[in-house]
């Protein structure tokens, strides 16, 4: 229903008495269902006047979060390392880079010259250096048009950023990051697709050896 009528996030759904009459549905079944779309990041409750069943976030960033929250845990117990979602990182951002090339527009090498801008200056420990480094990454998700790997990749940017900052922070070298980023950024921009995946490679792969 939320995909179907193009909402977005904050939209409201109506009251639970409103949504079990719409869908034909008994007031728990309702209950029941929205307990596992709020789980999945999907809707939210809001009591008081003007309440009622809002959206929370689209399927994919409800997915998206999921998967996140997921991942988290995964590496806070150790069943996963540091080292396995840098090489994650590997297999999907690298042909992302390379459908970015195919499919980016100038507003595209507009928004990554604007994240290269907002991490300059900034120590690649500080927080305004992973945001900016972090908008860099998924705009290049985004741009590749593939939905699904889109979300992975913010997964892995929202689990695995914070972590890496942590163990690695004081070893990057913030102007060779950046350089590494304006390397993709020209590739893209020209529409060099296999330009675009080896120097995604490279900047990955310089990353991994950080860790």
């Amino acid at each position: 229903h939320i995909v179907r009528q193009e909402l977005a996030p904050g939209d409201r759904l109506g009251t639970e008495q409103e949504l079990a009459t719409e869908f034909g549905v008994s007031r728990p079944t309702l209950r029941e269902a929205l307990r596992l779309l709020a789980g999945s990041h999907l809707v939210r409750a809001s009591r008081g006047p003007g309440g009622g069943i809002f959206v929370a976030s689209t399927p994919n960033e409800g997915m998206s979060r999921s998967l996140s929250d997921s991942i988290a845990t995964m590496l806070e117990t150790e069943s996963v390392s540091l080292h396995e979602l840098v090489e994650a990182r590997i297999y999907m951002e690298v042909p992302l880079a390379g459908l970015a090339a195919q499919n980016a527009d100038e507003q595209t090498a507009l928004d990554l010259e604007a994240a290269i801008a907002d991490a300059e200056g900034n120590h690649p420990a500080s927080d305004e250096f992973r945001l900016a480094d972090s908008r860099f990454h998924r705009t290049i998700a985004t741009t590749a048009g593939n939905e699904l790997l889109s979300a992975f990749t913010s997964w892995t940017l929202d689990v695995l950023q914070p972590s890496l900052i942590r163990k690695i922070g004081g070893t990057i070298d913030g102007d060779a990051i950046l350089q590494q980023h304006r390397e993709i950024l020209r590739a893209i921009r020209r529409g060099q697709s296999a330009g675009a995946q080896r120097a995604m490679r490279r900047h990955l792969e310089y990353v991994s050896e950080r860790v």
